[in-house]
């Protein structure tokens, strides 16, 4: 039986899923996320204080390598209502997702079933809580996975009414347009706009447009956005800047954000510069071993013996008979 009682911070592996994870379980963000991308009514019911979050993962062992997870859960008009958010932070999309999203709602009910009383349970009135599923992506490629569990299921065009089916809300950061995430200007969609762009000169682009938003943000909620940006960022850089990235972020306040910018571009500069050594270092390297390569082959087609060469040489005596073997073919 898959382990359910494992915490959110033991599932996720990936510096993404780190980020999101810290961000979204903070109840304010969370709110942001359902109001600001959730084109419902009922969302603007919830208040922050109504979300508990529920610090479980209900990823199965299969998946916990790859992914995370966040679930909350809230009273809303009297429902017990659990919000079950998979974060598919991959590049490529998952046309199982369907599948995957149905066992782990699995997970959460018998979870909510074990943990009610055996006395309670056989009441006629008991139900199961209500399980709202959301896959937040933010692949390159559009997601074309099916929306509905009745899709991913044979013969469903004729037999609609007696197949199990649910609806999960996508959150695609890369699909919002640019002008709607500057618009909601909040730690949610600043967050999706600087996740849009993996190159770092275009991100330090976004964060000088974004720099009115974050600094009339308040410390705590500009902190949330410094922490995605450490966790998204830093594990790109070389460890010897790694320190330096993170006394950036941590550091910085609301108000310095030029200084911040700042700061990350000479960061920035200062990886293309050693970048550019090591190539330089290793095109040396290897061209220095393509010319022993070449004088190998040379004197072996003189017919000096593989002892001979490799003494001359100073290559590996499987190298000499590897290239001897090449030739002779």
């Amino acid at each position: 039986m898959p382990d359910s009682g494992k915490t959110g911070q033991n599932t996720s592996h990936h510096p993404h899923d780190k980020g999101y994870r810290q961000l979204l379980a903070k109840r304010k963000t969370f709110l942001e996320l359902l109001q600001t991308f959730v084109g419902e009514g009922w969302v603007w019911e919830i208040a922050e204080g109504d979300l508990t979050l529920i610090d479980k993962s209900y990823v199965l062992q299969d998946f916990s390598d790859k992914e995370a997870d966040i679930v909350y859960r809230l009273s809303l008009r009297g429902t017990d209502v659990i919000f079950y958010v998979l974060l598919e932070l991959q590049s490529a999309v998952d046309h199982t997702m369907p599948f995957r999203l149905l066992q782990y709602m699995v997970e959460v009910w018998r979870d909510a079933y074990s943990n009610t009383p055996e006395k309670e349970r056989k009441r006629k009135g008991f139900r199961l809580p209500a399980i709202v599923p959301a896959v937040l992506y933010n692949g390159d490629g559009g997601w074309t996975v099916c929306r509905s569990f009745r899709e991913y299921q044979l013969g469903q065009e004729g037999l609609p009414a007696h197949l199990l089916d649910f609806q999960y809300i996508l959150f695609d950061v890369n699909r919002y347009g640019e002008e709607e995430l500057q618009r909601s200007a909040n730690v949610i969609s600043s967050v999706f706009y600087l996740d849009q762009t993996v190159d770092p000169r275009e991100l330090v682009n976004r964060i000088r447009e974004l720099a009115d938003v974050l600094k009339g943000m308040t410390p705590e909620k500009f902190r949330q956005v410094a922490v995605w940006l450490r966790n998204a960022v830093k594990s790109k850089l070389p460890e010897t800047l790694q320190d330096e990235m993170d006394h950036v972020l941590e550091e910085t306040e609301p108000w310095e954000v030029d200084k911040m910018i700042t700061n990350i571009e000479r960061t920035l500069d200062e990886m293309r510069k050693q970048a550019r050594t090591e190539g330089k270092v290793e095109g040396k390297v290897e061209g220095k071993v393509e010319g022993k390569v070449e004088a190998a082959r040379a004197a072996l087609k003189e017919g000096l013996d593989v002892d001979v060469v490799c003494r001359i040489t100073g290559l590996s005596k499987e190298t000499v008979m590897e290239l001897k073997k090449s030739l002779e073919n």
